[in-house]
Formats: C-alpha cells, structure tokens, sequence
C-alpha cells in the first residue's frame, strides 16, 4: 500500500533531507533556479516512482537524470538563439561563518574533473555508499571508488599547506 506523507511529514522530511539533495542539484545544474526546480520535479517523481517515501539512491539518480534533460534542452535552446553562457552558482551554503575557507574549499572542488567532483558530492554530502553512487551514476563500483580516492588525494594535493 502506498503511503504518501501528511504535509507535517513532509515539511519535516524535507527540512530534514532537503539541503544535501539541493546541493546536488546544484552542482548538476547551472542556475540556483535550475537547481530548485530540478529538485521539486525530481522529489515528486521519485515519491511517485517509489509509491511512498523513496530512498535516497533513487532520489539522487532522479535529480542526475533530470539535470542532464534540462541541460540538453537549455544547449538545443541556446544554440537556436545563439546564446552563450551560464550564470556561475555556489555548491556550498552562503551563511558560512569562515568564507575564505569557503571559498577555498569550493575553488578545490570545483577544479575536480566532473566525475571526481560528483562522486565527492554523493560521497561526503549526500552520504550513499560506493554501491549506491555506481547505481546513480551508472559506473562499476570500483570506479566509483576510485574516483572517490583519486578526488580525495587530488583535493589534499591542492589544499596542502591551506588548510590545517
């Protein structure tokens, strides 16, 4: 049977979980408003796949499906009106108390390849496990980990001597 949460459940839910799926879909997408909307439609989508409260896997490959789909058709749209370009968005809250270290850390992360920085993303944020990020992002499990370590030894290679 499926069970579909009261709006108090869901408000708790969502305020409980909904930052870690919202960072994702920021680094998926290339608008905070892209990201919002991305995450709406996927939250809704995997609710309805599930038939209930889905689990984070689903959730996550939802919000990579839907950020690729809406990438695709915002190039088929920017090529038909030649338009170039794409505002830049934070991956990390703006309410940090130390934003140099921020700053730093997110300049780290985002000179990761894509697919090192994803992994890191699913990894450290959206905490699933190896077996889960090779379900999201349809890779072997190993590669996965891989990516995992290589994006971590290439992040303590750039921050040496940064950051204590």
């Amino acid at each position: 049977m499926q069970h579909f949460p009261t709006p108090d459940e869901w408000r708790d839910w969502l305020r409980e979980n909904g930052g870690r799926f919202l960072l994702y879909a920021r680094q998926q997408t290339r608008s905070e408003q892209d990201a919002e909307d991305v995450l709406q439609d996927s939250l809704v989508e995997s609710w309805q796949r599930a038939g209930g409260r889905p689990n984070d896997a689903l959730i996550y490959a939802t919000i990579r499906r839907r950020a690729i789909d809406l990438a695709r058709s915002v190039d088929r749209r920017a090529v038909r009106e030649e338009i170039h370009g794409a505002p830049e968005i934070s991956c990390f809250c703006p309410d940090v108390e130390q934003r140099d270290t921020q700053r730093l850390l997110e300049d780290a992360v985002k000179s990761l390849p894509p697919n090192y920085r994803e992994v890191v993303s699913l990894k450290v944020w959206g905490g699933l496990t190896f077996q889960e990020i090779a379900g999201v992002t349809g890779v072997p499990l190993n590669t996965a980990a891989s990516r995992y370590r290589y994006a971590i030894e290439e992040l303590r290679t750039n921050l040496k001597g940064v950051l204590l």
